[in-house]
């Protein structure tokens, strides 16, 4: 393993049905399984993934717009999919990550937004596992 830069804690119990917290209880949240019958609020693992991933990825793209030395101003919503999975007919997720960015040109937010995902942790974690799909629009 690579040198460990910082930790996050963070547990569950009672699956999608249940409850999730952080170690410094920040997120405290009940989750409720959105495919379920059930008029319960609460969040779900889908949620907080795309949470994360668009925190992580906006992150990674304001980083290479920098280096680049070029003023942007960014807004990434990230779609995540709960899917059905053929080939074992299970489940599997998949995102789209909606990239806008203000201050670049079409052709310069694509390329921003392609190095950002080839340097996201997120992007590295999921690369080869799930599905991405990057939207991007200039402003």
């Amino acid at each position: 393993m690579s040198e460990v830069i910082f930790t996050a804690h963070a547990t569950a119990k009672g699956g999608r049905d249940g409850h999730v917290k952080s170690d410094d209880g920040l997120i405290d949240l009940k989750l409720v399984n959105p495919a379920g019958n059930s008029n319960q609020t609460g969040s779900n693992p889908e949620q907080l993934f795309a949470a994360g991933y668009a925190a992580c990825y906006d992150g990674a793209l304001n980083l290479m717009a920098s280096k680049q030395k070029k003023d942007i101003d960014s807004t990434i919503t990230a779609d995540v999919h709960f899917l059905k999975d053929p080939e074992d007919n299970g489940f599997k997720i998949g995102v789209t990550l909606n990239v806008n960015i203000k201050g670049v040109s079409q052709e310069e937010a694509e390329q921003l937004s392609k190095q950002a995902h080839d340097f996201c942790p997120y992007s590295k974690a999921t690369r080869g596992n799930i599905d991405v799909e990057l939207k991007v629009t200039a402003e």
